[in-house]
């Protein structure tokens, strides 16, 4: 399973940080708000810290022993901004932070346990839902938007496990993604405001998105492309977007496992406290198709982004 630092797919296009600064009366936020700001003007450069926490967990329901993950992340970052012509913005985004892991840390979608492997325990029986360590995560990520309609990005996602426990072994796990998303209509979608289902059209995207992974012993994990057809809307300043679609996943070859096709997709839930505080949270789940592993894979996540 992928724990994801951020939720991938947004209306009008945020692929972590930088969804917040685009708005300018569009309908979506991400991990955060800058509703003071709209956007750059072409020409013009603006710095933007945030500070991110959020408690998630992941359930591996398909495999002996659901194996769980919880974690809380404290992440500190920085969105660099560059307004283009015809309304575009090419954006740096950063960030960096502890996790404080309870269970298995984080790891790549599909990742093959070795075999004969236990589960450890706490005191109280639960399997995987003991306090572990303090590891450390980030992300860098290129944003190149040059319309409101189209986003291209790639993302850079180190994961420090700082103690070897069980199944993590000390070291830098990895992930490199590289996605694109497209919107189908003007994405001005608001029930709130008399909107009607005729139309929420506007609030269709196509999104693609290639992610390969790397374990903190080198080992490459393999990959996989996401294809979804999503919707995002607006009632009054909260926020719902979803997407769903196939997974066309390649494990490494470390596996002995072939590729295969899983479902899936994810939902998200975003409301603004203020111009500078957002609350949110999201729910992915995917169906591995795996013969001997089949069943559902579930990652759930909530916090706060605070912008300054």
């Amino acid at each position: 399973m992928v724990f994801p630092f951020s939720c991938r797919f947004r209306w009008p296009f945020s692929s972590g940080l930088a969804g917040l600064l685009l708005l300018s009366g569009a309908p979506a936020l991400s991990h955060g708000a800058d509703g003071q700001a709209g956007r750059v003007a072409p020409g013009q450069f603006r710095v933007l810290p945030l500070i991110t926490i959020e408690g998630h967990g992941g359930f591996e329901n398909n495999i002996e022993g659901q194996p769980r993950h919880y974690a809380i992340d404290a992440q500190m970052g920085t969105v660099l901004e560059w307004g283009l012509n015809n309304g575009g913005v090419f954006a740096i985004e950063m960030e960096l932070g502890p996790a404080f892991v309870w269970g298995e840390a984080e790891h790549f979608y599909g990742r093959v346990e070795p075999a004969g492997q236990e589960e450890e325990h706490d005191h109280h029986g639960l399997p995987g839902s003991n306090w572990r360590r303090t590891d450390i995560k980030g992300r860098l990520q290129l944003v190149y938007q040059p319309s409101r309609r189209l986003e291209l990005s790639a993302e850079w996602m180190p994961y420090l496990i700082t103690t070897s426990q069980g199944e993590d072994v000390r070291g830098l796990r990895q992930q490199l993604s590289l996605a694109g998303t497209m919107a189908l209509g003007n994405g001005d979608v608001n029930f709130a405001l008399g909107d009607g289902l005729a139309t929420i059209a506007d609030g269709l995207f196509l999104a693609v998105e290639n992610r390969n992974g790397w374990d903190s012993t080198g080992t490459y994990l393999g990959n996989y492309t996401d294809t979804r057809l999503g919707l995002g809307f607006n009632v009054d300043l909260l926020n719902l977007t979803m997407d769903a679609g196939p997974r066309f996943y390649q494990p490494g070859s470390y596996s002995g496992l072939g590729g295969r096709v899983d479902w899936g997709g994810e939902i998200e839930l975003t409301y603004p406290l203020s111009s500078r505080t957002v609350l949110f949270t999201h729910w992915q789940p995917m169906y591995n198709t795996q013969v001997g592993m089949a069943g559902w894979v579930h990652h759930v996540g909530a916090g706060v982004t605070f912008s300054f």
